[in-house]
């Protein structure tokens, strides 16, 4: 069926992006790679070309794009080029970090901080998840206590995506010990070069090499009241917000490396000869084809619907949820059955199932663990059946 998702604007930001992408980062992928770190200019590059900085409002510098489409295609082309590790970073300091700044910030926070996104020149990070302490965020215990006009910071915190590279870091604490972490969490701006905030390791893991993921640590970092983002207490609250944004954000993306897996693998299979024939001439690979792009397609069509809810205004954390395990699961299950049909090959890293391979097994984990989502899911639906 045709899709009908995008229009002409989109297809020529696809281009803009298309263009960045093979000039920018295909080149430089497998060198980050070996770094575990990309190159901090190719912020700077991404943001004079227009392919970041979209959602960030004009007065500050970006593109002021309120229509989630345009973060779709790009998702889509960095999916076809199998980079998702170089620019996994954009998804949290082009996506969740302005949406934070953009909701809860004050004035000079929002000139400060979304300006320096919109040009590249800083890069953000969020620090939530802790040692002891992932998808359950009730379970933090980095604490902010107040003295005098100032807030002071301890606590650790792990896993945190730019933790190298970020400028400054959203940092969820305790400010009410004695209140559920709901009622007693608020987010702070912390400037990397704030005496006391540190950066850890830099983590290895088990795909996304290139991806910039750190510990960080917090021992009295001392930030001023105007470092408080948002309301006193009502972080928790205010995390949720953009909770549907954040989780479709990654929904979309799993549909679209679903989708460039089956497309290599289609092109693979007709060209590999096995036996006297094409492996794609065995039945089983033709089925094997047929089922796994019937439910990408069933899936482009719920994403496609969530993204057009989105816009509206109308998306769910529900819903979103729905898309995000959804995606995760089908993605990690489609990449799976693609690499064998590519046989030896689909092992060796020069090809992009297999790096698609070690990379996508993350999605059902970041974001919330898929078993958080199905809570979700069926706690709304224990609510509308339950009398």
């Amino acid at each position: 069926m045709k899709r009908n998702l995008y229009d002409e604007d989109h297809e020529a930001f696809r281009g803009t992006v298309a263009a960045f992408l093979d000039r920018e980062v295909v080149p430089h992928i497998d060198q980050w790679e070996e770094d575990h770190l990309v190159d901090r200019e190719m912020w700077c590059r991404a943001a004079r070309a227009g392919v970041i900085g979209l959602t960030i409002p004009e007065e500050f510098g970006g593109a002021g794009v309120t229509d989630f489409r345009f973060d779709m295609v790009r998702s889509e082309e960095i999916a076809r080029r199998g980079v998702g590790s170089a620019t996994s970073g954009w998804g949290v300091s082009d996506g969740i970090v302005p949406g934070y700044l953009m909701a809860f910030g004050t004035q000079a926070q929002k000139e400060k901080y979304l300006t320096g996104l919109a040009s590249g020149e800083m890069i953000g990070a969020i620090a939530m998840t802790e040692p002891n302490a992932g998808s359950d965020l009730q379970g933090i215990t980095t604490k902010a206590v107040r003295d005098g006009d100032d807030w002071v910071i301890n606590g650790a915190k792990t896993f945190i995506t730019n933790g190298i590279h970020c400028d400054f870091v959203i940092v969820v604490a305790r400010t009410d010990t004695e209140a559920k972490a709901s009622r007693g969490t608020s987010l702070f701006i912390v400037d990397a070069d704030t005496p006391g905030f540190e950066r850890g390791r830099k983590l290895r893991k088990l795909g996304m090499d290139a991806q910039d993921t750190a510990e960080l640590s917090f021992s009295d970092v001392r930030v001023p009241a105007e470092a408080l983002l948002g309301e006193l207490d009502r972080g928790f609250i205010h995390l949720m917000v953009n909770l549907p944004t954040e989780r479709l954000l990654i929904g979309s993306g799993t549909l679209a490396a679903a989708r460039a897996a089956l497309e290599w693998t289609a092109e693979y299979v007709f060209e590999r000869p096995a036996f006297g024939q094409t492996i794609g001439d065995f039945q089983n690979t033709r089925f094997e084809l047929a089922e796994l792009e019937t439910r990408v397609d069933a899936l482009e069509a719920f994403v496609d619907r969530c993204a057009l809810a989105l816009n509206a205004g109308e998306l769910t954390a529900v819903d979103a949820a729905k898309a995000k395990y959804l995606g995760s699961d089908l993605e990690i299950e489609v990449v799976n059955r693609c690499l064998q049909l590519f046989g030896g090959y689909g092992y060796m890293l020069e090809f992009p199932i297999a790096r698609a391979f070690k990379d996508n097994r993350i999605q059902a984990i970041f974001g919330g663990a898929n078993e958080v989502m199905k809570e979700l899911i069926g706690r709304d639906i224990a609510s509308r059946h339950k009398r």
